[in-house]
């Protein structure tokens, strides 16, 4: 794997830009970062909280899930969420000018409804709306844990709905390359989860006496669940923490093959290049952004 950056506070949410730059947040320092080829860093917008997930929307911003801030620990030269912050500013979803840098905040905790705890993933379906997950809260203080679910919401702050409830803490989403199924990768189950999509923000009921979701796949031993991309050819990669790598899964729900990195928190893939091959994984906890080639291409992201 090549060394792209380094010195980030633990960075997820990549974004591919037009350009071939990488826009990612760094969640510890409040802050979207933009990534040139010789590695060097420019601060794009500072929405302060927790920026979690990024993606391009329809009108060329970015969207992004902010999950109002954690706390963190920092040994040997690694950095770790721990717990909801004491500053924690609530979560919302933000619309972002990549290009001036203005922070529009699109949907808040209250607005048509709506609880958000700590938004944490976002995927544009071909409609013009978002799925995004709410990966919630832990008060360690307070010794309780938020039960959270699955959104989706429109590009013009029209329209925002709690679809799945209650989820087991989700945190990546990503969407078949027909749109077909929604796949939802659960944290502390360390489930990838399918649903099967009907209309734009709906899902099927009918998956089985555990919700409308299916368990698509869920490996061995003490690992977690991050975010995930989809390939061209269907397959889902999921970042997975403990194992420190890539699970990659058919959509039959067969562990296809592993990608091993060196950082426990490996938490983001995305894909880039002409040929969609360039894969770009978050380190998170050892603050850095690396490249390796991708045995198949990435699927081509709707914006």
């Amino acid at each position: 794997m090549e060394l792209v950056a380094e010195g980030l506070r633990f960075p997820e949410g990549p974004v591919v830009m037009p350009d071939g730059t990488i826009v990612l947040v760094e969640i510890a320092a409040g802050r979207i970062t933009r990534v040139h080829a010789d590695g060097r860093k420019e601060t794009v917008a500072e929405p302060g909280g927790g920026p979690n997930g990024l993606a391009l929307g329809p009108d060329g911003m970015l969207y992004c899930c902010n999950n109002g801030g954690f706390e963190y620990v920092e040994n040997n030269g690694m950095l770790a969420p721990h717990g909801i912050a004491k500053d924690y500013s609530g979560g919302r979803i933000e619309r972002i000018d990549p290009a001036t840098g203005r922070v529009e905040v699109l949907y808040r905790s209250g607005d048509q409804g709506v609880t958000l705890r700590g938004p944490n993933d976002i995927v544009f379906d071909g409609h013009g709306g978002f799925w995004f997950t709410d990966h919630g809260k832990v008060d360690y203080a307070k010794r309780c844990h938020d039960i959270v679910g699955i959104f989706y919401a429109k590009a013009d702050g029209s329209f925002i709905e709690e679809v799945v409830f209650p989820s087991n803490n989700p945190n990546g989403v990503g969407l078949s390359p027909d749109g077909a199924t929604l796949y939802a990768a659960e944290t502390y189950t360390c489930r990838l989860m399918a649903f099967r999509v009907t209309a734009p923000g709906r899902v099927a009921a009918d998956a089985g006496p555990g919700g409308p979701g299916i368990p698509l796949y869920r490996p061995a031993g003490y690992k977690f669940f991050d975010s995930l991309a989809v390939e061209d050819g269907g397959n889902v990669c999921v970042a997975t923490i403990g194992e420190s790598g890539i699970s990659v899964v058919s959509p039959a729900g067969e562990l296809v093959e592993f990608v091993a990195t060196p950082d426990i928190f490996t938490t983001n893939i995305a894909f880039g290049g002409a040929d969609r091959r360039d894969a770009y994984i978050t380190l998170s906890g050892t603050g850095k952004l690396v490249r390796t080639r991708w045995a198949r291409p990435g699927l081509a992201l709707r914006y």
